[in-house]
């Protein structure tokens, strides 16, 4: 039996410019060996005592959750080693452009929807995990997909095969597979798999895609990398059709699935990017006696710089044009009136499957302001309250497992 719902919302106003933050994952051996994936650290050698991040210790880096000294004090000129880390200029860019970032440090939580975790994945816009050493669990998994289907953006970074940092038994093209294709949400819900293979070349194989915001953001435009014992990807644009190659490994593939050097791909209402070699990140500082090198800013000319901060600014910024609309036909959504009259916004929705359904609110930069899975509770009050709008120009995206419908509304 089809259920026609009707839902009323009432809309206060509330400041919606809430700061953008960006999460770097500490929490998997990143710094184990001579990696130093990390933004900042004030303390070394702590917490690896003992477990699978302590082999090959040493004086590795141990990150805190916020950097210091402050990001609010960082300025244009602000240098690189204004914090300490192998990411730390990656970081600084970031705070640069405007987002605030955070370390996950070696002893917190991968959670999605804990309240008590004050660093819930749902506090975060983007979440960075930099050649991981260690497995995630299964809760973990879950919680890491659930926040790309919720919106979320996810930066994975891979090394090469055979690169176990912390000789636990799995580096990290297995650990990130392990992440994509064996968590309790979806097999392959990116439709992008790592290679195990090892390659150093430099690679001029950009995709002819003029108007990708990864390649041709506002960051600059990406015309080379170079791949320094990195690895490449697989694309299966049949479990995920968004699956994009963005740079290869062969002039011959770069409009194919396989040699796939970075890439991209949107998961309901989150995106991914990966990329198939962390040396494109460091900074060339970090950990005394760790062999860092600069393949951030001097590697391929600068272009790597260029490519993660494309990377991050789409993560970050969902555009309203970037909400796709599909199985139009087989939802019925529609809202009325339109302008919004008496702070009340008003939509039928035809449900014809009964199936679990999410509504997401986002304003004209394309950030969520709100989201919620409509419980059997709402749908048989046909009332929920918003909070977080003003007046000015939203969207409403409404969807199921396999259809979404994206309409315009004004606030007055």
């Amino acid at each position: 039996m089809k259920n026609i719902l009707l839902f009323a919302f009432i809309i206060t106003f509330v400041n919606t410019n809430a700061q953008i933050k960006i999460l770097f994952d500490a929490t998997k051996a990143e710094s184990a060996g001579n990696a130093d994936w990390v933004i900042d650290a004030d303390i070394h050698n702590i917490g690896f005592s003992t477990g699978p991040a302590a082999a090959g210790a040493g004086n590795e880096a141990n990150p805190q959750r916020l950097p210091t000294p402050l990001q609010s004090n960082i300025t244009a000129s602000t240098p690189e080693d204004y914090w300490n880390g192998g990411l730390s200029n990656w970081a600084i860019d970031c705070v640069k452009k405007g987002y605030e970032v955070e370390s996950l440090p070696y002893n917190g939580q991968i959670t999605y929807g804990l309240t008590s975790n004050l660093q819930d994945l749902s506090n975060y816009k983007v979440f960075v995990i930099d050649e991981p050493n260690i497995s995630f669990t299964a809760n973990e998994k879950t919680a890491i997909i659930t926040f790309v289907q919720n919106g979320g953006g996810l930066c994975i970074i891979s090394d090469h095969t055979i690169s176990d940092r912390n000789n636990d038994g799995v580096d990290s093209p297995q650990v990130l597979n392990d992440l994509i294709s064996n968590n309790s949400v979806q097999n392959n819900p990116f439709g992008i798999s790592f290679d195990y293979n090892d390659i150093s070349q430099s690679s001029s194989n950009i995709a002819n895609n003029p108007t990708n915001p990864i390649l041709h953001g506002t960051a600059g435009n990406v015309t080379q990398v170079k791949w320094s014992n990195g690895t490449t990807m697989t694309l299966n644009t049949a479990q995920n059709s968004t699956a994009t190659g963005l740079v290869f490994k062969t002039s011959s593939s770069t409009t194919g699935a396989t040699n796939v050097l970075c890439a991209s791909a949107n998961y309901q209402n989150g995106k991914v990017v990966a990329i198939g070699d962390s040396s494109i990140t460091d900074d060339g500082t970090g950990d005394n006696g760790d062999t860092l090198y600069n393949g951030y800013t001097v590697d391929a000319n600068g272009n790597h710089q260029k490519l993660l901060m494309n990377a991050i600014i789409w993560l970050a910024t969902a555009t309203p044009l970037s909400i796709e609309n599909t199985g139009l036909t087989d939802i019925k959504f529609t809202i009325a009136p339109n302008p919004i009259q008496n702070r009340e916004l008003m939509f039928t929705y035809l449900n014809s499957d009964n199936e679990p359904t999410q509504l997401v609110i986002y304003d004209t930069l394309g950030r969520t302001v709100e989201q919620m899975a409509l419980s059997i509770d709402q749908i048989n009050l046909g009332s929920v309250t918003l909070t977080d709008l003003k007046a000015g120009v939203y969207f409403c995206k409404i969807s199921n497992t396999t259809k979404s419908k994206v309409l315009r509304f004004l606030v007055r």
